[in-house]
C-alpha cells in the first residue's frame, strides 16, 4: 500500500525558507514522477512543483526562481526547497506520486504559514 509522508512545515516569517520533505513506502519511487500541490483556504488544490522519474522538472510561475523540487530515490525522498517565502504562499502542501497517469497518491498534506 502506497503512503506518502510529508513534514517540514510550520510558520515563518516573509522573506524566509523552508524544506519540506516526503518519504514514500509501498511504491518503486524510483519509476514514480512526483509533485508537491497546495491548497489555500478557499481556493482548488494546484500544482507548485514537480519532478519526473527522470528528473525533470517543472514549477508554477508564481513559485520560479524560489522553489526547487529534488529528489533522492536512495531515500524515497522528494524534497521542496522553499526560499523567499511570501504571505500568498501560505497553504497546506501535499506530496503526490503518479505513474503514467494511471496511479497515483497523496500525503496527508503539511501546513505552511508565512506571516508576521
Amino acid at each position: 500500500q502506497a503512503q506518502l509522508v510529508e513534514s517540514g512545515g510550520g510558520l515563518v516569517q516573509p522573506g524566509g525558507s523552508l524544506r519540506l520533505s516526503c518519504v514514500a513506502s509501498g511504491i518503486v519511487f524510483r519509476v514514480f514522477d512526483m509533485g508537491w500541490y497546495r491548497q489555500a483556504p478557499g481556493k482548488q488544490r494546484a500544482l507548485v512543483a514537480g519532478i519526473t522519474s527522470g528528473g525533470s522538472t517543472n514549477y508554477a510561475d508564481s513559485v520560479k526562481g524560489r522553489f526547487t523540487i529534488s529528489r533522492d530515490n536512495a531515500k524515497n525522498t522528494v524534497y521542496l526547497q522553499m526560499n523567499g517565502l511570501k504571505p500568498e504562499d501560505t497553504a497546506v502542501y501535499y506530496c503526490n506520486c503518479n505513474w503514467r497517469a494511471t496511479l497515483d497518491c497523496w500525503g496527508q498534506g503539511t501546513q505552511v504559514t508565512v506571516s508576521s
